[in-house]
Formats: C-alpha cells, sequence, structure tokens
C-alpha cells in the first residue's frame, strides 16, 4: 500500500493529512498561529510560524498514523495564495508576509495597469490588477520599504516557502502562480514583457512546474525536523483553490465547486483559457496539465462566521466546550430556528473588501434592516445566507461565460455544515453534493504526489479512483422563491452604498 502526505498551509493554521493510496483518510493534524493586522485592511503572517506549525504537523500524523516513513511515497504542497515571501541572499525572511486578504495596495494596482496596460494585462494574466494579488504587494514593497526591497534575492509563495524549507528548492507550480501576476497564464510560464515593464528580475523568482512535477526531495535537516525520510519527492501541489477542486473532483466539465472557507470561492474547470472582460472572476491554470479555471472569490465568507462566533457567542464557545462539541454545531442549531430570509435582516459580507464581482477594497460589512425585533439568532443566520448570496453573485458570473453548470459540490468548512448547504442549494436553485473525503487542498495535493511518484497514470484517472458522490440536497421549493427575492435586494444595496463605502475609507 502506498501513502501520500498533504500540507495544506491556510490562513488560521496548517493541516497535515496522511492518505492511502485510495484516498482515505489516515491520520491528520492541525497547527493553528495567528494573523496580525497593524492597520485597518492590513493582513500579515511570520512565515516561520508556517514552517513550525508543518513540522509539527507532519511528526504527529507521521506518529499517529504508526505508518512507517519509509512508505511515504510522495508529499504535496498547498497553501494559500498570492502571500509574498521575500527572502535576502542568505534565505532569512526579510519581512512578514503580506497575505492574500490584505487590502494596502489600491495605488500599485493602478501604477500596475498604468505600466502595463488595462487590456494587455488581462491578455497576459487573466486578470486585471488585484489588491489581492502578489505583485502589487511586491511594487507596494518596491515603493514603500525601499531598504528592504533592495535586499530580496527571492520573492516566494507561502507554500513555496515551506517547500524551501523542506527541499533547499526555489520553485513553484502553475496554479499558484498563477494568482502572483507575474505568470503568462495562457502558455504558463513567467512573462518576460510584465516583468520588465514592473522593474522585477526574473531571477528573483523560482522555477514553474506542472503541479504533479517533482520539484525536489526532502532533505536531511528538514527530515530531522519533520519525521519525513530524507529523499521523499515534494511535487509542485497548488494554491489552495486549485489543490481543493482537485480533491472534490473538478476536473472535468460541467462539474464546479463552492468552497467556503475563511474565503469563498465559487471554482469551474476549464480546457481552454478563458477570461471575464469585466475582470469580476480570476482565470488560472489549473493544477490539471494543459487545463486552466475561471473562479470567483468572496474575500470574507468563513470569516465572516469565524469573526460573528468570536465576538457574540462567548456563551456557545464556552458551551460547546463542556459539551465537547465544535462550536460551530451549537450556531447551526441556533441558525435553524430562523425562518428563511432572517425576519428581514440581510448582511454584506465585506468585512476585508471585497473581490467578485465588486472589486472594490473599501466595501465593509452592513446589516440591513436592523431592528429591535431582531435577535442574535437573526443575525447569525443572516450572515450565512450573505455569504451564500455573495457566491451566488460568483456563479451567475460563470454562467454567463457559458460555462456548463451541471452538478455543485460543496466542500471547506461551510461544506460540513448540513444547514450551510441547504441554504446554498435554495439560493442557488441547484443541488448540492458532496463527496467522501473532507479534506480539500490536502487530498488534492496528495493525489498529485501520487502522480508525480506514479501511484497514478493521471489526475482525472486519480479522482476516479478515490473521489465519490456521498451526499445530495435539493433546494426546497419555498425559500428559492423567498430568497429570489432577497436576492435582488442583496444586489442592489452595494450600488446604493458605494460611494459611501469610500467616503468611510477616506474619514478612516
Amino acid at each position: 500500500m502506498a501513502y501520500l502526505l498533504g500540507v495544506d498551509i491556510g490562513t488560521s493554521g496548517t493541516k497535515t493529512v496522511l492518505f492511502d493510496e485510495n484516498g482515505n483518510t489516515i491520520a491528520s493534524d492541525l497547527q493553528e498561529y495567528p494573523m496580525y493586522q497593524p492597520k485597518n485592511g492590513w493582513a500579515e503572517q511570520e512565515p516561520e510560524d508556517w514552517w513550525k506549525a508543518t513540522c509539527t504537523s507532519i511528526k504527529n500524523v507521521l506518529a499517529r498514523s504508526g505508518v512507517p516513513n519509509s512508505e511515504v511515497k510522495g508529499v504535496g504542497l498547498s497553501g494559500q495564495m498570492h502571500g509574498l515571501v521575500l527572502l535576502d541572499s542568505e534565505n532569512r525572511v526579510l519581512r512578514k508576509s503580506i497575505i492574500w486578504c490584505d487590502q494596502r495596495t489600491v495605488a500599485e494596482c493602478e501604477q500596475i495597469t498604468e505600466l502595463v496596460g488595462a487590456k494587455r494585462l488581462i491578455e497576459i494574466t487573466g486578470n486585471p490588477a488585484l489588491t489581492a494579488f502578489t505583485a502589487s504587494k511586491a511594487m507596494w514593497v518596491k515603493n514603500n520599504e525601499p531598504e528592504i526591497f533592495d535586499k530580496v534575492h527571492k520573492i516566494l509563495l507561502p507554500k513555496d516557502y515551506i517547500r524551501f524549507c523542506l527541499t533547499g528548492e526555489y520553485a513553484t507550480e502553475v496554479s499558484d502562480a498563477s494568482g502572483m501576476q507575474f505568470l503568462d497564464v495562457p502558455n504558463r510560464c513567467w512573462s518576460r514583457e510584465l516583468l520588465d515593464k514592473l522593474g522585477i528580475d526574473i531571477s528573483l523568482l523560482g522555477k514553474v512546474y506542472e503541479s504533479q512535477e517533482v520539484t525536489g526531495t526532502v532533505h536531511s535537516k528538514a527530515a530531522d525536523l519533520t519525521g519525513l525520510k530524507p529523499g521523499t519527492p515534494v511535487v509542485g501541489g497548488g494554491g489552495d483553490q486549485a489543490a481543493g477542486a482537485v480533491g472534490n473532483g473538478i476536473v472535468k466539465p460541467g462539474v464546479i465547486s463552492a468552497t467556503i472557507g475563511t474565503s469563498g470561492v465559487v471554482f469551474a474547470y476549464t480546457d481552454k483559457f478563458r477570461i471575464d472582460p469585466l475582470g469580476r472572476l480570476q482565470a488560472f491554470c489549473h493544477a490539471v496539465p494543459n487545463t486552466w479555471h475561471v473562479m470567483g472569490v468572496t474575500q470574507t465568507a468563513g470569516l465572516s462566521l469565524q469573526w460573528f462566533r468570536n465576538n457574540f457567542c462567548k456563551e456557545e464557545i464556552a458551551t460547546a466546550e463542556l459539551m465537547d462539541v465544535d462550536p460551530y454545531y451549537l450556531l447551526d442549531k441556533a441558525a435553524e430556528k430562523v425562518n428563511a430570509g432572517s425576519n428581514g435582516l440581510l448582511y454584506l459580507p465585506y468585512l476585508m473588501g471585497e473581490r467578485a464581482p465588486h472589486l472594490d477594497p473599501d466595501c465593509r460589512g452592513v446589516f440591513f434592516g436592523l431592528s429591535a425585533t431582531h435577535t442574535k439568532r437573526d443575525l447569525l443566520r443572516s450572515v450565512m445566507e450573505g455569504v451564500a448570496f455573495a457566491m451566488r453573485d460568483c456563479l451567475e458570473i460563470i454562467k454567463g461565460l457559458g460555462i456548463e453548470v451541471n452538478e455543485v459540490r460543496a466542500s471547506g468548512g461551510g461544506g460540513k455544515s448540513p444547514l450551510w448547504r441547504q441554504m446554498q442549494a435554495d439560493i442557488y436553485n441547484s443541488d448540492i453534493y458532496t463527496i467522501n473525503s473532507s479534506e480539500g487542498p490536502a487530498l488534492g495535493v496528495a493525489i498529485l504526489a501520487g502522480v508525480g511518484t506514479g501511484v497514478y497514470n493521471s489526475v482525472p484517472e486519480a479522482c476516479e479512483a478515490t473521489i465519490k458522490v456521498m451526499t445530495k440536497q435539493s433546494p426546497n421549493c419555498g425559500n428559492v422563491e423567498s430568497y429570489n427575492e432577497y436576492y435582488k435586494l442583496y444586489g442592489k444595496l452595494y450600488q446604493s452604498l458605494k460611494d459611501d463605502f469610500k467616503t468611510l475609507s477616506k474619514l478612516t
């Protein structure tokens, strides 16, 4: 029996999962770490925290599994996309990583657009300049911290920093590199044209691989720290969304995923490069060779519910600890007691600006329709509904591009909630499916590791062998009609508040 290790370097923590070749979970471990917000709209993390969490989680998984490290055939890496990791010539981290949800780079996005040209930028990278992307973060450091930028020897993404720590190799792969906005996405290679226009030397970037290719092997020091066998192959892996899509079997037309993690993502496979001319969707290389994907991202999906839990649900957290259950289980039970529409309360999930469909770093969260009759339960349910409305925004754009949508698979933390899945079924007016594994990105990169090391012949073949549909939830007709009316109002609120968001941003 072959075993494969998937490591997912997420925003809230690093999760490591060991799978057998049939896709069964053998052991898993999660190690959490903080996010720093030195200013409103800023978000940073310490790369060393990711590495410590990776070492601890791998050691724990190997110890719990009882599987000899010699039987781990390969390692796949997934991670939060777009984060900026800067190393000097001695491989020291120069500053905290500016991560995906940071919104400080509005001026740099305008600069990039001016230097490259709006139309040409979308032609090369599949996307307009976004505050989330790595390129604008690198330009921000170049503009605002030149003493740091002058020392930069390598620019890496979060998971690729972990790759360097494991293997000593500077490398990335096409799916995650697509979100840097340095990649020629149609041709799956670095864009010298774009880099020259931005004044970024191509030598600062690692080698680009396809996602299932072996990029290096675990060196002896990393083996001592993790418990892995020296020489274990490490494949390219994938950005968390592409990896999660592989782990959900989104490797063929018509099957899309709706993932509620920290962010919310609606993801569709395509066998040719497609772009949204308005730039509302991201167009990236998929982790499957010679394929691409489009995805719509709402910034604060699960993060909205986490924010509500942390600030308004102290009693539920304490009760959950006493009952030895997940606090989100109790939140689900509370929200179930409220009818669809939250008694006329709407929530806009823009706690950290928004990407799809508004591309607005200044918009902020809103409870609309709040009255003295509303209770905490109403607010809780409205948060969950607001996230699903935002994801419907993304789904409607995907359909508008003529992309086939036959099956929606729910995943991420939100995919584990029967209530949230039912809300999605009702709001999308679509059947919602789950599969036999909830490990998403970790399973996806383990599959890629299996392809790269010869356990499987191809990514689609591996998905066919390991991924099975387990549940189906159909829309409630009454709720569909009600939600359609609320969705119409939801769609108007951003336009009504757009200018006010800009005014508020200037005030704060």
